[in-house]
């Protein structure tokens, strides 16, 4: 029995973290669906342009050709690594306000026009990805310290897992931070609750959007830097990304935000030990076990009215 749970630890392991990283991306996720009334499905694409602009930023096949950029690329790795964690999440959120600018004239109207927009949106960035990156498949280089792996028993892990691990508990504990215990998060909240309500206490809900929609996807943004060296930096990423996001949304319920993370937990959970025992059904247990509480319950575990209860 000691030696079976022994074996199955990694596998443990392996699926906390997964469904810490699971929980961060769909957080994002979740603040568009609760402002917004939109399904983002660009938000796959945007967490593959994050991966990408850090590829770029750590200097991956040679980085920018520029000459100025040649004194930051001869950076030591961890300050890069620590750039790219906050510049490539920028950029994303610049290509989310435009995204937002372009969705302004869907609001109000079926929500199938928002629906469709950002599904061509998705499309459009994973051909600009092809046309600047091109179709191989890249990896992010990662400093030394975080590299590599330890021994625990007889087993070695990865050292990165649980730097992912710790990364993701720290930015969904700033983000609920930031949602509960400031004025900011408060407008956010109450736009997700009722925003036209916003709008008559003197808001302006336009910035609200623009806010939330380049917020959103900065997370998606980060959430794709740290599983870049999980999962590949390849074109079509984001859909691998998008899927389990609105699965996690699905299952914690849309009101719930620590239904969110204790959702991409549970998901986390059932991949990893899953593929532990039958590789092939991994992925597919995931709406298999979406497919069984959608069946009971449709609201998902926690589902409230506002998109960002917590």
């Amino acid at each position: 029995m000691v030696d079976f749970f022994l074996g199955l630890l990694p596998h443990l392991l392996n699926g906390v973290a997964l469904g810490l990283l699971f929980a961060l991306l769909s957080l994002g996720f979740m603040l568009i669906i609760g402002v917004m009334e939109v399904i983002n499905l660009a938000h796959g694409s945007l967490f593959a342009l994050g991966a990408y602009f850090a590829v770029m930023l750590m200097g991956q096949d040679g980085g920018l050709p520029f000459a100025f950029m040649q004194a930051y690329y001869d950076l030591p790795a961890i300050p890069r690594y620590i750039i790219a964690l906050i510049v490539a999440p920028a950029l994303v959120a610049v290509v989310g306000m435009g995204l937002e600018i372009c969705l302004r004239r869907t609001y109000g109207k079926d929500p199938l026009y928002g629906l469709l927009l950002t599904f061509g949106a998705a499309l459009v960035l994973e051909e600009i990805i092809r046309e600047i990156w091109g179709p191989a498949e890249y990896f992010l280089p990662l400093p030394k310290a975080i590299r590599g792996g330890f021994f625990f028993g007889d087993m070695i892990y990865s050292n990165y897992r649980i730097f992912a691990a710790v990364f993701a508990m720290a930015m969904i504990g700033l983000l609920w931070a930031f949602l509960n215990r400031t004025p900011y998060g408060a407008v956010i909240k109450a736009g997700a609750h009722d925003s036209e309500m916003v709008r008559v206490l003197g808001y302006n809900l336009s910035r609200l959007r623009l806010f939330v929609f380049a917020f959103g996807a900065a997370l998606a943004a980060i959430a794709g830097i740290v599983m870049a060296p999980i999962w590949g930096v390849r074109p079509h990423v984001g859909v691998d990304a998008v899927i389990p996001a609105f699965v996690v949304i699905v299952l914690g319920g849309v009101g719930s935000f620590w239904g969110a993370v204790s959702a991409g937990l549970l998901v986390g959970m059932v991949v990893a030990l899953t593929a532990a025992f039958l590789t092939e059904w991994s992925l597919l247990s995931m709406y298999l076990l979406l497919l069984v509480v959608v069946t009971f319950r449709s609201r998902g575990f926690a589902g409230k009215a506002s998109a960002l209860k917590a």
